[in-house]
């Protein structure tokens, strides 16, 4: 049986994602200052110029990588209020929902690492700044659709519990990969869960 030939699209996507998956690795592993395309392109199995053919610089594959993460998280977040959905098990769903993201080191690294370009490189940080805000309204918008469905009268306004909750998940998130000896994976996901139960669901 003859092996099927892929478009020219498909081969492109396919080189892309590659460099993705390889950007990823390196940018986690040296931060973004120090890697090169030259050794983004080489873990990929590219050359110099397959990279270029597909991004114009580093840091707009960097960002194409944050937009990635961006989206699923995204598309995460809508099934947690699909149509049926009890209280129990949107608050059930919720709490899975944070405590598997407080797992995920390597895309928090990748923001971490984008989070402290933006401090350094004015331009980076004004696309950068774009996902943030989407980011805030996007979770701005289902807290106010919890409260909404679950009949819970939030305690503040829906945006202040949002800020704060973008600022826990990542204070938290910090502190367990810093020292997880200290701040293991079980007391980072009871923190998550006291702050939603106490202040989000109970409202």
């Amino acid at each position: 049986m003859k092996r099927q030939r892929i478009t020219r699209e498909e081969s492109r996507n396919q080189t892309r994602q590659r460099l993705c998956e390889s950007a990823q690795i390196v940018f986690i592993k040296k931060g973004f200052t120090a890697a090169s395309v030259d050794e983004i392109a080489k873990a990929a199995g590219y050359t110099r110029g397959a990279f270029y053919s597909n991004f114009r610089s580093k840091a707009e594959l960097f960002l194409e990588l944050l937009r990635r993460d961006h989206e699923a998280v995204h598309a995460g977040l809508q099934t947690l209020f699909e149509e049926g959905t009890t209280r129990e098990e949107m608050e059930a769903r919720v709490l899975g929902y944070y405590s598997n993201l407080n797992r995920d080191r390597k895309h928090f690294l990748l923001w971490t690492e984008a989070k402290l370009l933006a401090t350094r490189d004015r331009c980076f940080r004004t696309y950068f700044n774009t996902f943030l805000h989407e980011k805030l309204e996007q979770l701005t918008a289902y807290i106010r659709e919890f409260s909404t469905r679950a009949g819970t009268p939030l305690p503040m306004c829906a945006e202040t519990l949002a800020i704060g909750l973008l600022g826990l998940l990542d204070g938290v998130r910090f502190y367990h990969m810093l020292d997880p000896q200290c701040v293991t994976g079980q007391k980072a996901e009871l923190v998550l869960s006291e702050f939603f139960t106490q202040v989000v669901f109970d409202g």
